[in-house]
């Protein structure tokens, strides 16, 4: 098949040349506004019907100096008719709105693909400043790739020129230029950017006539014949709408999911759900969301540190609401204290983490993997906690509801963990039926039983009773000193918090019977070699096997969903193949919990870059396993 900036450089378009899916990175300075590019772009594909995926990827710089390398934000997404479960290894489309983002990005572009460049900021400063001693749109350098280079600035302040803005902000219009040639490229409806942009500049109309003029002057501009004296003759190119189940579809990122999937979690157990957080990157995005949805029955608190924000969630656990905090890596190490306070006290909770590169600040806006060993082992004693992992933005909304289940029906916290890339991606969403979605109502003991209270008793989960504070007659104590068995007294003697610390193990492993049990996600339970993934690996871990098993590769993918416990089929599961490779987004975290619980020679296959795995990094993997 032709690739996509031949197919668009082709006088012969038509649907029998169509790919079945496209990449496109739009790349520029963290001023030039790529992320909101991306974002209306991918309303329009989403309206378009096509699936997709996306891959936001910001500058670590809150404000980098403009022109900069490290100053470059770029924005990629994956869509086509065909099932899309990546943001896509290379790009077929690159459009760069200055040297800097050229030279950053560059390098990942397909052989062949199309490179789009604004020459308005390829002037000799900028060039300086991304550290180029030649001028790349002339030295051919960028002679293995097609190269449509115009001046998108000057064309951009000519579109609202009649608006009477002032250079410096009839340029912010640029985003816009680019987005309405992106939109003729690929046959996508600009109308639902026109009203996007008549409701975000409401108070400000002529702002938002600027940078609607700026998108049909991009659009005017595919049409025109000066693309076809460019030599390329470019052309749009259609992607068929993607085959899926009927149903009301909905684009939604990772962060997104999570904060809907709490508010569906705390419905379905009849709570009222209290979230105590601290701004930090990337978990804040669940902080925002949330604070939009009061009306059911969610409050939302800014707290003034990490520790106060779990300690607030506990306390509202403790008073009959469903606490919530989130975090990422570094905030979720000063949580630890209070995550055994809340794992002492048996109280329900759910601590999500937004997994970022680490270790300290690290990679403040990258993705990584690298903190399950924080959640499985990371509190001083002997302190079991549920660990839950999401594979996808959408999926994360079914994860949420499942960790509120089990915190509420076995008395524990529980932690979910997504990453930057799943909480800043974005792919359709189904949205559920509510009533498909089984209930799991809390019921609060509010009567002395007749044998006396007993507010460390156990039902048959080993979970013991929520008491509401203030209940007559159920006074009891609780706190972080060791709990006597059943009453809850105060006992240090040996023999009690061996039996509490077994109880409180026994209880959080017994949550295996009441999950299900472990899937093969593609291929035969059995075979020469598995690929065992969690979290985010699942797109690029499932593609690659795919296409090996295309290939007549005897390999099979099991993707990970509840990391602690463990399924209880997982290890006999894992025996049945001869070889298990485990692609993790850190130094072998996954491999090693494998290895200890069930004595598998788990093959790590690790990566700390930062970005998501690709595809053919997985591919080269099996290939490599199976010789």
């Amino acid at each position: 098949m032709a690739s996509v900036a031949e197919i668009i450089s082709s006088h012969e378009v038509g649907a029998r040349n169509a790919p079945e899916s496209v990449v496109v990175r739009f790349a520029g300075d963290s001023g030039d506004g790529m992320q909101l590019t991306g974002g209306q772009f991918t309303l329009a594909t989403a309206l378009a019907g096509n699936d997709l995926a996306t891959f936001p990827d910001f500058p670590a710089e809150i404000r980098a100096p403009q022109g900069t390398l490290f100053g470059v934000s770029a924005f990629q997404i994956n869509f086509g008719s065909t099932d899309i479960t990546t943001a896509g290894d290379q790009p077929d489309v690159l459009i760069a709105m200055n040297p800097a983002a050229l030279k950053t990005k560059v390098k990942d572009l397909k052989v062949g693909g199309l490179v789009i460049a604004d020459t308005g900021e390829f002037t000799d400063r900028n060039l300086a400043k991304a550290k180029y001693e030649s001028k790349p749109l002339e030295d051919g350098s960028l002679a293995q790739w097609q190269v449509l280079a115009f001046d998108i600035s000057q064309l951009t302040l000519d579109s609202v020129k009649p608006f009477g803005l002032g250079n410096k902000e009839a340029l912010r219009c640029k985003n816009m230029w680019t987005l309405g040639l992106a939109l003729w490229m690929f046959d996508r409806d600009r109308q639902p950017i026109i009203d996007w942009l008549r409701v975000k500049f409401a108070k400000a109309p002529e702002l938002a006539d600027a940078n609607i003029a700026a998108l049909n002057a991009g659009h005017a501009y595919g049409e025109t014949a000066e693309l076809g004296g460019s030599g390329l003759g470019l052309h749009p190119v259609q992607i068929a709408p993607a085959q899926q189940p009927e149903g009301l579809y909905r684009t939604i990122t990772g962060a997104d999911a999570v904060a809907y999937g709490l508010v569906a979690g705390a419905q379905l157990a009849r709570l009222k759900l209290f979230y105590g957080g601290y701004p930090i990157t990337p978990a804040s995005a669940v902080l925002h969301t949330l604070s939009r949805l009061k009306e059911y029955g969610v409050t939302t608190f800014q707290a003034e540190d990490e520790i106060a924000a779990i300690a607030s969630s506990i306390g509202a656990s403790y008073a009959g609401q469903l606490g919530v905090t989130c975090s990422s890596g570094p905030g979720i190490a000063l949580k630890g204290e209070a995550m055994g306070l809340a794992i002492m006290t048996e109280l329900p909770l759910v601590i999500v983490n937004v997994q970022r590169g680490g270790p300290s600040t690290g990679l403040p806006t990258k993705t990584e993997q690298s903190d399950l060993y924080q959640a499985v082992y990371g509190r001083n004693g002997d302190a079991p906690m549920p660990i839950i992992a999401a594979c996808s933005p959408a999926d994360a909304f079914y994860c949420a509801i499942e960790a509120c289940r089990i915190a509420t029906q076995y008395m524990t916290p529980v932690m979910l963990l997504s990453d930057g890339y799943i909480g800043n991606a974005a792919e359709p969403w189904k949205v559920p039926d509510v009533s498909s979605l089984e209930p799991f109502p809390v019921e609060f003991q509010e009567t002395v039983p007749e044998t006396g209270l007993q507010p460390y008793a156990r039902n048959d989960r080993l979970a013991r009773p929520w008491i509401k504070p203030g209940t007559p007659g159920m006074m009891h104590r609780i706190g972080g000193i060791e709990k006597a068995v059943n009453t809850g007294h105060l006992d240090y003697s040996p023999a009690n918090h061996q039996a509490m610390t077994n109880l409180r193990r026994d209880k959080v492993l017994g949550i295996a019977n009441g999950i299900p049990e472990q899937d093969v996600s593609l291929g035969e339970p059995g075979g020469k070699l598995v690929v065992v993934g969690w979290g985010s690996t699942y797109g690029p871990i499932h593609q690659a096997v795919r296409r090996a098993r295309a290939r007549g590769k005897d390999v099979s993918h099991v993707h990970i969903r509840h990391i602690w416990p463990l399924p209880k089929n997982l290890g006999g599961l894992l025996k049945g193949y001869e070889k298990v490779l485990v692609p993790e987004m850190n130094t072998g975290q996954l491999k090693t919990v494998l290895r200890d619980q069930y004595l598998v020679d788990a093959q790590p296959l690790n990566k700390v870059s930062g970005q998501p795995f690709r595809i053919a990094e997985i591919e080269a993997a099996i290939e490599e396993m199976l010789k």
